[in-house]
C-alpha cells in the first residue's frame, strides 16, 4: 500500500496495479447496455443532442463583446468560502484577507494597473471593487476572483454576481460563472 509518511519523504509513490491493467477491455461501463456509448438515451429523453459535441461558449467567444470587454472572468469558489457560503465567518474571511482580482502582469501592464491598487471590474450588467494581485495566475486575458464574498463585507457593496450572467447552461441548468467577460480599470483612473 502507499502511506503518508512514504509520500512525504518521496514525493510520489507507485501503485501496484496488474501488468495488463486495462478497466472496461472486457466492457462492464456503468451505461444500461454495459458498453462504450457514443449516445446516450437519458440525454435525449432530456431533450438535449444524444451526441456529444462542442458547444461554445456564448459570452466568451463572443468577438463583437470582447471589443468591449477583452476580458474573460472566471469566479471559482475562494479557498475557504463554499460559494457564498461561510463568508460570513470572520476566521475564514481573515484566511481570503479581502476580495480580489487575480490578473497576468501584461494585463495589468496595459490598464496602468500595479499589484495592490484598486480595481473596478465591469460590463453592461453592473461593476464591483477590489483590490488587484498582479501575479502569474491566471493566462494574459483572463482574470479570476475568488468568491464569492457577501456584498457586506466587499469596498462597494458589490460581487462577482454584479457582473456574472442570469443566463443558465444548457447543460444540466446551472450558473455560467465561467462564462463572462469584463474589462477592469483602476479605480482612480475610473473617477478621473
Amino acid at each position: 500500500g502507499v502511506s503518508w509518511d512514504q509520500l512525504k519523504a518521496q514525493g510520489w509513490q507507485k501503485l501496484a496495479v496488474p501488468e495488463r491493467f486495462a478497466p472496461f477491455a472486457e466492457g462492464g461501463f456503468p451505461t444500461p447496455s454495459g458498453k462504450c456509448e457514443f449516445t446516450s438515451r437519458w440525454l435525449e429523453e432530456q431533450g438535449i443532442d444524444p451526441v456529444p459535441f462542442y458547444n461554445p461558449p456564448a459570452e466568451v467567444s463572443d468577438e463583437a463583446l470582447a471589443e468591449r470587454y477583452p476580458l474573460a472572468f472566471l469566479s471559482p469558489p475562494a479557498r475557504h468560502f463554499l460559494n457564498s457560503s461561510f463568508a460570513n465567518i470572520a476566521r475564514f474571511r481573515e484566511f481570503e484577507r479581502e476580495p480580489h482580482l487575480d490578473m497576468h502582469s501584461q494585463d495589468a501592464a496595459a490598464r496602468g494597473i500595479r499589484d495592490g491598487d484598486a480595481v473596478r471590474v465591469f460590463n453592461e450588467r453592473g461593476a464591483y471593487t477590489l483590490r488587484a494581485r498582479v501575479n502569474g495566475k491566471p493566462r494574459p486575458g483572463v482574470v479570476v476572483a475568488p468568491s464569492v464574498w457577501w456584498k457586506k463585507y466587499s469596498p462597494d457593496d458589490g460581487n462577482a454576481n454584479n457582473v456574472t450572467s442570469q443566463r443558465t447552461a444548457d447543460l444540466g441548468g446551472g450558473a455560467t460563472f465561467y462564462d463572462c467577460r469584463v474589462q477592469v480599470e483602476r479605480v482612480d483612473a475610473a473617477r478621473a
